[in-house]
């Protein structure tokens, strides 16, 4: 291919090996445009990455304009009087609470949508977090090597080992019951995840010839990894991130459901309406079906996307 011909050296002058090397280096960054080209093409026309994709859109779209589209503010509970010890109104019972009340006389449409917000912003700002301190871990054990290397994955290793609901459990349980708490405690149990993936990137890309040639004429450790090491490493990290979305959802409403998310028992958050409906299976379902089937779809839209971008950028199947 033409973006893979360097150009020639001038002439009437001796050749300089930086330069050329510069070159090389540009050459494959160019190749690694065409490379997320490539995977975008591929993500066109994979329908279950358009799938995933609609379901993202139509959740961050439900999230970002709650506001607008609840019938009721967070917190209101406009149908307390209809509420008895034996009798919640049920979804088509009450044409102004499509889908019925909770035990609290709060609209459960409203609360489904204020708890979409309350989802994303625990997922997002979560996987951030992790992502942020993974990254910080892989750089280093990438970058350097030897015993920082050692060093660095020995204390990966020992977050590895304890399940990562109990890891986010146990630090939510210390933090206290917030709901800050639990966005540090989710995104606290991905770092070594994707400390050891980009770690793992890095190495690979450490071992190519454009880097090998670099070090041999003498470039920086810290212009070879910024420059070109760490951007041709994200990608898989990439991958990780979206497919972590969907874990911190679930995560999330799992240290909620634990009654370690905080707030009100009438605040809008998913895994804290299956806690409350706990007790009003016998003669309200729906109460836990709801915000399950919410739950639930919302990590298959991330968890569509993220294996679809995984099987886009994965070499063994490119040539399909």
């Amino acid at each position: 291919m033409s973006s893979s011909i360097l150009p020639p050296a001038p002439s009437g002058g001796p050749v300089d090996d930086t330069a050329v090397v510069d070159r090389g280096l540009l050459a494959a960054q160019t190749q690694g445009g065409g490379f997320w080209r490539d995977v975008f093409r591929r993500l066109r026309h994979n329908p279950t990455a358009w799938v995933g994709a609609a379901i993202i859109f139509a959740f961050v779209m439900v999230a970002v304009f709650a506001p607008w589209l609840a019938p009721y503010p967070e917190t209101a509970l406009p149908g307390a009087r209809y509420i008895t010890p034996t009798y919640i109104p049920g979804p088509g019972e009450l044409p102004q609470f499509p889908l019925g009340l909770d035990r609290f006389g709060g609209d459960v449409l409203s609360k489904l949508i204020w708890g979409a917000q309350a989802s994303l912003m625990i997922g997002i700002v979560s996987t951030v977090f992790g992502l942020a301190g993974g990254a910080v871990l892989g750089l280093l054990a990438g970058t350097f090597g030897g015993w920082v290397d050692n060093l660095v994955m020995r204390f990966v290793d020992i977050l590895l080992s304890v399940p990562s609901l109990l890891l986010a459990v146990s630090i939510a349980a210390v933090l206290g019951q917030s709901q800050m708490a639990v966005m540090i405690a989710v995104g606290a149990s991905q770092v070594p995840i994707f400390a050891r993936l980009l770690r793992a990137s890095m190495l690979q890309q450490r071992s190519s010839d454009y880097v090998l040639s670099a070090q041999t004429l003498g470039l920086g450790r810290g212009r070879i990894t910024m420059s070109h090491v760490l951007p041709n490493s994200v990608g898989p990290v990439i991958v990780q991130g979206t497919l972590t979305l969907a874990t911190a959802v679930i995560d999330a409403a799992a240290l909620s459901f634990l009654g370690l998310g905080g707030g009100r028992p009438e605040t809008a958050e998913w895994g804290r309406m299956l806690t409350y409906a706990q007790s009003e299976l016998a003669i309200a379902p729906w109460l836990a079906f709801l915000p399950g089937i919410c739950i639930a779809i919302t990590a298959l839209g991330f968890t569509l996307l993220g294996e679809s971008l995984r099987e886009a950028m994965d070499p063994r199947t490119r040539s399909r």
